[in-house]
């Protein structure tokens, strides 16, 4: 697979890890990206054989060991500037919320990132994306309703 041209639009997926706390209320997970250590949500390039959703299940895992029910139905989307190694790439990038049902005591990045659980108020306040953290407030609407 080449690489895009410049102007061209990448497509990512992603996933919103969430889950539910007693009283009604949940919490939004985040990592790190491990190069400039911003919080941002899992996620990465589709992957060949695997659905959208299937593909941000897999990032989730990968990125911050948690496991559960990935929502087929994209939850936003969102752009952003991907850095590579000599240039920017524009990815949009389409979201899928994780009810996430457990998280792993170790897995594959967990040495490169840090994750955390944060209300979606403070996550929403945290990610530089505006159009993530509309998807990131939208969903404690929705979760509320």
């Amino acid at each position: 697979k080449k690489k895009g041209l410049p102007g061209t639009i990448r497509s990512q997926i992603a996933a919103m890890p969430i889950r539910r706390l007693p009283g009604g209320g949940l919490e939004v997970l985040l990592v790190t990206s491990r190069t400039t250590r911003r919080w941002i949500v899992p996620k990465g390039w589709p992957i060949k054989g695997l659905t959208d959703p299937e593909a941000a299940a897999r990032e989730a895992y990968e990125e911050a060991g948690v496991v559960g029910h990935i929502v087929k139905e994209p939850a936003g989307r969102y752009s952003y500037w991907k850095r590579m190694s000599d240039h920017f790439v524009l990815c949009e990038v389409t979201l899928f919320l994780l009810d996430v049902e457990r998280q792993l005591p170790t897995w594959a990045e967990q040495g490169q990132r840090e994750s955390r659980w944060f209300s979606p108020e403070d996550a929403a306040d945290l990610v530089d994306e505006p159009e993530l953290a509309s998807a990131i407030r939208n969903v404690s609407l929705a979760s509320a309703a």
